[in-house]
């Protein structure tokens, strides 16, 4: 399948890029191309193919979680650049 200037072009806008022509014309070739592999494999018979939902049957193994080492809140506000004595200030960032 070959994709044309007009499709690149229409890509590019969605995607908001500014393409060089040069550009464009090797995103022709590639774009080409990954529709060439996806037709070819299209062409694969799946018939009785179970999909594919994890790529192991392994059981997940989980660690319990152990506290190792506790800091007071003192020591986690030494290196705050801004705090009131029990929590970290820092600057408004959504506006209401």
């Amino acid at each position: 399948m070959t994709i044309d200037k007009q499709t690149v072009d229409k890509i590019a806008h969605l995607a908001r890029l500014e393409l060089a022509e040069t550009e464009k014309e090797e995103l022709m070739k590639d774009m080409s191309q990954i529709l060439d592999f996806m037709a070819k494999l299209n062409e694969v018979d799946t018939a009785g193919v179970e999909p594919l939902v994890y790529m192991t049957t392994e059981d997940n193994v989980l660690r319990e979680d152990v506290v190792k080492h506790e800091i007071t809140t003192e020591q986690a506000l030494l290196n705050a650049p801004k705090h009131d004595g029990s929590h970290i200030l820092v600057a408004k960032v959504i506006d209401r």
